[in-house]
């Protein structure tokens, strides 16, 4: 799931630095994940967190995490994308499962340059599309996922077999 709060009508007013985070990124990842765990009221187990942080820094895993960084360093926002498999195309979908900002950093461009950055890593990467999720009361997300993608018009159904 997707959330984004801030309002990135402004352009970036920081420059950014858009990286694949490592494993060495572990302890400006993990205030931002349990950022992102807080916003949705949600909770995991730390073997949950130690095993995603692990999956997402694999080179041989079918996932990855981008990080946005002031020139000082300080970690803004992250993304975590996962490829599959699809019945539709030859290329992997990309789903862009988790985007969140720091809070200082919201409204100033962050979202956007991890959403693009997605994009230019799953083109190069040979992916065939890029999709996600919202929340649908997140109408302040909604505002610029509509400027950076095309709505799909499915609806999502679950069903929750284990965590």
């Amino acid at each position: 799931m997707v959330r984004h709060t801030g309002n990135e009508e402004n352009s970036i007013s920081m420059k950014l630095q858009v990286r694949q985070l490592q494993a060495n990124d572990f302890i400006r990842w993990l205030p931002l994940w349990r950022g992102y765990l807080t916003f949705y009221e949600s909770t995991l187990t730390e073997q949950t967190t130690q095993t995603t942080w692990q999956r997402l820094t694999d080179s041989q895993e079918p996932m990855f995490a981008l990080g946005a960084f002031t020139e000082s360093g300080e970690l803004l926002g992250i993304v975590h994308c996962i490829y599959h498999r699809s019945c539709w195309t030859i290329g992997d979908y990309c789903y862009l499962q988790d985007l969140f900002t720091s809070e200082a950093a919201r409204g100033q461009g962050v979202a956007t340059a991890l959403i693009e950055a997605v994009y230019a890593r799953a083109k190069a990467d040979g992916a065939s599309r890029v999709h996600w999720l919202t929340h649908e009361t997140n109408a302040v997300a909604q505002k610029l996922y509509e400027k950076l993608a095309a709505r799909s018009g499915f609806i999502q159904y679950r069903k929750i077999l284990r965590l």
